[in-house]
């Protein structure tokens, strides 16, 4: 297998961890425990099989094959950007497993030809799955803590005067039963209401004739440039930190689209130094972004 040498090389590096064998796959080396790769041997595999992917046909085996050992491979961009959520410790495997979706999401998008890092890619695709399930998740709007575990408490109290009952308990009973005024109970019920959003899906006209229509019908679908603004948004003030070169060679790359070699011919410099303007300038703008609340 002549075209896979530096890669075998680099998967005979890990102590066992990638094996090739030539019987699993013509093309692909076959890599066991693909997790416990090294960083630097998991970018070269990465760049391999990035390469073939592109060339096989989706649903075939080889396809699968090349797909899932990706995601192995770059468990560990996951558990990185996970690791700024660490203060919510008790939500980590669920944060891990969104991330892994949004590692997924990357690794279908991703294309070898613009001339960038997988994992600077990836990274806001994971960063950005984990902060839509914490949205998801949460509170619909900001409730002071106070009354969020009044919540609680009335929930549960409800749930027992309700067995005790057999009816659904009223304010005083419920106040009576907590060692409240009604006016706390009322002020609980409301801030209760932010904790999940009506459903969409719940009819806007009940009785109305033809069934009536929900409340998703009258609403305009989610703009898919949206992202894009609120990205563009937030690097605004990280692009007014940089130079005028930096942004200069951000302008002529990703605004006129130039190549690397024309941006150096232009600037004067060889490509490989352009080539590491960039790296530089993005790494900086990625860190910034990750760092913001």
């Amino acid at each position: 297998m002549g075209s896979t040498t530096g890669t075998e090389s680099a998967a005979t590096t890990v102590s066992g961890a990638a094996q090739v064998d030539e019987t699993k796959d013509a093309a692909l080396p076959w890599i066991e425990e693909a997790d416990k790769i090294a960083p630097k041997d998991a970018r070269a595999l990465s760049k391999l099989f990035f390469d073939r992917l592109a060339e096989l046909e989706e649903g075939t085996h080889e396809y699968q094959y090349a797909r899932n050992t990706l995601i192995e491979l770059n468990l560990s961009l996951v558990k990185f950007a996970a690791g700024r959520f660490r203060n919510r410790a008790d939500q980590m495997e669920d944060i891990v497993q969104v991330g892994t979706i949004g590692l997924i999401k990357a690794i279908d998008r991703f294309d070898l030809s613009r001339e960038v890092e997988f994992a600077t890619f990836a990274v806001p695709y994971i960063v950005g799955e984990i902060k839509r399930f914490f949205r998801d998740t949460s509170w619909s709007v900001h409730v002071p803590r106070r009354l969020q575990e009044l919540r609680l408490d009335l929930a549960k109290a409800n749930d027992e005067l309700s067995q005790r009952l057999d009816r659904a308990p009223t304010t005083s009973e419920l106040a009576e039963h907590l060692n409240l005024s009604e006016e706390e109970v009322v002020e609980g019920v409301v801030a209760g209401n932010g904790y999940t959003a009506g459903s969409l899906d719940v009819p806007a006209e009940e009785g109305a004739e033809g069934g009536g229509t929900c409340l998703a019908d009258r609403l305009g679908e989610v703009d898919p440039a949206m992202e894009i603004v609120e990205n563009l948004e937030a690097l605004k003030p990280l692009l007014a930190e940089l130079g005028e070169r930096d942004r200069r060679i951000l302008q002529m790359r990703f605004g006129a689209e130039m190549t690397q070699a024309e941006i150096g011919a232009e600037l004067g410099v060889s490509q490989m130094h352009v080539s590491r303007l960039l790296a530089r300038v993005l790494t900086r703008l990625r860190s910034g972004l990750l760092t913001q609340e």
